[in-house]
């Protein structure tokens, strides 16, 4: 009985063995979807007509230059600009880039104190005082003329300190 039992149990280790295999989930072949279809395309849209942009409203001309200057003070006894005078240059400097061919007299003054040679000096140093002045911001030095009169072209009386201080001047004047 023994070998029975033993043939038993050796024929179902074998039948295991054989079926488990058999047994083993299998996996399902899936197809892959069919392709979406594509959207119908939209019929071409009629050809816009492309009207011409407006043309641009030029710029206004520059206003012409005014050539209309404030006279350049100094104090007395000096070439050296005072500090009111830099808005004026600095004006004139606006207008006389307006047209760079144009050329112009400095023309410097003093009052009457001091001798005829000292004013006639320091109307010229005046002059150049305005000259460098203008140079140095760009104007060239070839359009400006200096010119000095000394105390001979006043536009005041020299009686008082008020009506001297209107002499001590540089005019720019166009040519």
């Amino acid at each position: 009985m023994r070998s029975l039992k033993n043939l038993f149990f050796f024929a179902l280790i074998t039948l295991g063995i054989a079926v488990i295999p058999a047994c083993k989930a299998k996996k399902a072949v899936v197809a892959p979807p069919p392709p979406a279809k594509p959207a119908p395309t939209p019929p071409p849209a009629p050809p816009v007509k492309a009207e011409p942009a407006p043309a641009p409203t030029p710029p206004p001309p520059p206003a012409p230059p005014n050539y209309n200057f404030s006279n350049i003070q100094f104090e007395f006894n000096s070439g050296i600009l005072k500090t009111d005078s830099y808005p004026i240059l600095d004006k004139a400097i606006v207008e006389i880039k307006k047209d760079p061919s144009v050329t112009f007299l400095l023309n410097g003054h003093s009052s009457a104190e001091g001798s005829e040679a000292h004013n006639m000096e320091l109307s010229v140093e005046r002059a150049n005082s305005v000259k460098l002045y203008l140079t140095n911001s760009g104007i060239s030095g070839a359009n400006l003329t200096v010119k000095g009169f000394g105390e001979t072209k006043p536009i005041s009386t020299n009686t008082d300190e008020a009506s001297r201080a209107l002499n001590r001047r540089v005019e720019i004047k166009k040519q």
